[in-house]
């Protein structure tokens, strides 16, 4: 009889029962059921966020709190987050809720994998909506698998000319409002008109200026005051931006200031505020870089001898530390922070010299067509006629950069060529434009092909979506549609033009917002 060693054995059993174990799954922990108490649920807990709640629980395991609220469209209109705070106690914002519903919110503890080791659900009861909201909002049938995730930031316009203040609000793709922003009792904002509207900071707020107060403010997501900047003998007017240093750029008026003539101006100045310190590090006044008599587009209605450049839009280029403004009554300009003019993206018709008796016309941008020819016919330049793949601007709005550097805005196309007459549309139309060669190309449009139903005179914005390569699309001014009249947000793939989604906005007083952007319901 063969006799094996002892410590042999042993070995050999200990590396079958480590197989054994290396092959039996081990079950994953089962995750705590804990409950949130109802009177820790404090729905609209400042009162101006009726569609908002805080929520506050302890839970037997630490971690983040992770929140759904169940959309009643499924996936694309479910609310997730998950927030970076830790421990056992935990108080969190809820947005996303509906109007006049029981809402299912599903709270999570998880861990850093995302694994869940704590799990409730609570229902949220909301109430009605503020007074004023638009009439109706519809969505076309869509795709889904198309659409870009997240909501629609509405700079409402619906509450224009009533009792209400300006009342923004996120919408989801088929149209339903989600949260609202309600300052009807609020000491300092009863009386908001924001103008162009609410923008988002970096630090997940958000932040608008008030035309009645001349204030700068920033607000969280339940709508508390966060901090205030005053314009310091400013007015503030349409639009106010954060830039990368996170000083405010806005465009604003100025009391007392006059043409050459005497005639007393509006809305022809852009200011810097500092965010820390709150106060102006520099001024740009547009009478002194640019042409204050030029008249070339006082056809419209809304161009005065107060409001000849009507700033509406202001980007920052941090590529080369300037600004571009858009002046409806003039076209889009480049300034340094000097003040100097670095280009005009404009007709060229009516150009003279500035105060500082400068000749613009070497400022104004050439047109190019698409294969980078000069165009030069003076009916084309002067704006009189349009090629195949040129156009230019007219009464824009909400200047944006693309990726690429493109500029694109919203052009609303208001007595094209300088005829009343004219066919009716508006567009979204990027532009590249050559510093070195001072030259301006059409590179992407979309509305002609739509004409009326998606013409809007004023305001309206454009937006582009860098992670779905997406452009939104928003007429926003007594656009016709089905149920009356307001605005439209339309959703367009960039590469194809595609309509991947539309939704139709319609108000009592046919205005439906200054502009409409989409952003996740949380940064």
């Amino acid at each position: 009889m063969k006799y094996v060693p002892f410590l042999l054995i042993s070995l050999l059993a200990f590396n079958s029962c480590k197989q054994s174990l290396t092959d039996t799954p081990i079950a994953p922990v089962a995750p705590i059921a804990f409950s949130v108490p109802a009177d820790s649920i404090k729905l609209n807990p400042y009162g101006y966020t009726p569609l908002a709640a805080l929520v506050s629980f302890s839970t037997p395991v630490a971690g983040k709190t992770f929140i759904r609220v169940q959309g009643k469209h499924g996936k694309l209109t479910t609310i997730e987050h998950t927030f970076t705070d830790t421990g056992t106690q935990h108080s969190v914002p809820v947005i996303g809720l509906y109007a006049n519903y029981a809402n299912t919110v599903d709270i999570r503890v998880v861990n850093d994998s995302g694994d869940t080791l704590a799990n409730s659900t609570v229902t949220i009861q909301t109430g009605d909506l503020p007074p004023n909201m638009p009439a109706s909002i519809t969505a076309a049938p869509f795709d889904e698998t198309k659409v870009a995730s997240g909501l629609i930031l509405v700079s409402n316009y619906s509450t224009l000319g009533t009792s209400s203040p300006s009342t923004p609000y996120f919408m989801d793709a088929y149209g339903d409002i989600r949260w609202v922003l309600d300052y009807r009792s609020h000491d300092q904002l009863k009386a908001l008109s924001f103008d162009d509207g609410i923008e988002r900071l970096r630090n997940g707020n958000f932040f608008f200026g008030d035309i009645n107060t001349s204030v700068i403010y920033e607000v969280d997501l339940f709508g508390k005051l966060v901090n205030h900047w005053d314009l310091s003998g400013y007015i503030f007017h349409h639009n106010v931006i954060e830039k990368p240093n996170g000083n405010f750029v806005l465009t604003a008026s100025k009391p007392g200031s006059t043409k050459t003539d005497g005639t007393a101006t509006i809305e022809d100045y852009v200011i810097e505020i500092d965010r820390q310190e709150g106060n102006i590090v520099n001024v740009w006044d547009l009478k002194q870089s640019l042409d204050e008599q030029r008249t070339a587009l006082s056809q419209s209605s809304y161009v005065t001898a107060s409001d000849w450049f009507h700033g509406n839009s202001v980007v920052y280029d941090s590529t080369d530390n300037t600004i571009v403004v858009s002046g409806r009554h003039q076209g889009v300009v480049k300034l340094d922070y000097q003040n100097n003019v670095k280009w005009i993206l404009a007709p060229h018709k009516g150009w003279t010299v500035n105060r500082r008796n400068e000749d613009l016309t070497q400022y104004l941008l050439k047109p190019v067509d698409a294969n980078g020819n000069l165009i030069t016919s003076s009916d084309v330049m002067n704006g009189l006629i349009t090629t195949a793949d040129f156009e230019w601007n007219w009464y824009q709005h909400s200047n944006i950069f693309l990726p690429n550097g493109d500029i694109m805005v919203f052009d609303n196309g208001d007595i094209r060529e300088y005829n009343s007459a004219a066919s009716r549309y508006s567009r979204a139309v990027a532009y590249k434009i050559n510093p070195t060669t001072m030259t301006v190309q059409q590179t992407w449009t979309y509305g002609q092909e739509r004409g009326i139903e998606t013409y809007s005179q004023i305001i309206s914005s454009v937006q582009f979506l860098a992670a779905s390569n997406h452009v939104i699309f928003g007429p926003g001014y007594q656009v016709s549609n089905t149920t009356g009249q307001g605005g439209k947000v339309v959703e367009i793939d960039y590469a194809t033009k595609e309509v991947v989604s539309e939704i139709s906005i319609s108000s009592a007083n046919g205005w439906g917002f200054h502009r409409a952007k989409k952003m996740s319901a949380y940064l």
